[in-house]
């Protein structure tokens, strides 16, 4: 082989791994999503039915107006962290017109790729023991995460047996681990 033969075929070899670095490096920038840890937002909502009635007062049979039911808690617990430091209450809440929301409050965790709300059949265990067990059994995912930061409200399908559901998790589907998780219990 000659020197002319082996310095092209060097050149090749470095090229070829520049490439292989940079799609890695672009591969885990996307999976890891690490700028995230460092931004925040903050959603501020209130709980539907809790300012207002979306319906107008039904007249009682005597003629007065009575109001609208307000919204019930049915279930509530305090978020413990798992794999990154997350704080705030879950409510489980009924509304005036019989849906269901899950209600986080005053939520403080890491922002994160993939965040998600799931309701959950799995007990809420403290520590590293904690940080895997909720998709071992059955949950619902109420959507993504609309915030790191605030107080936020989450639908709960019509459909969903809420006897069947006792924690609330915040689960990063990308990397399969809860960020932070509360267990329910009766208000």
């Amino acid at each position: 082989m000659g020197r002319t033969t082996r310095k092209a075929l060097r050149r090749r070899l470095v090229i070829g791994a520049a490439v292989v670095m940079a799609a890695a490096l672009g591969f885990g920038l996307y999976w890891f999503q690490p700028w995230k840890l460092w931004q925040d937002k903050t959603v501020e909502e209130a709980l539907p039915g809790a300012a207002r009635t979306a319906a107008p007062p039904a007249a009682a049979p005597s003629g007065t107006v009575s109001p609208a039911p307000a919204p019930q808690t049915l279930a509530s617990g305090e978020l413990i962290s798992h794999e990154h430091d997350t704080s705030g209450r879950v409510k489980l809440v009924r509304l005036a017109d019989g849906s269901h929301v899950v209600r986080l409050e005053n939520l403080d965790t890491s922002n994160g790729p993939d965040l998600r709300v799931w309701l959950t059949d799995a007990p809420v265990k403290e520590g590293t023991a904690g940080w895997r067990v909720f998709d071992d059994g059955e949950y619902i995912s109420l959507g993504k995460l609309k915030g790191n930061k605030g107080s936020q409200n989450y639908a709960v399908p019509e459909d969903a047996d809420l006897s069947r559901y006792t924690s609330v998790t915040i689960w990063c589907d990308r990397f399969d681990v809860s960020f932070g998780a509360a267990e329910l219990a009766s208000a």
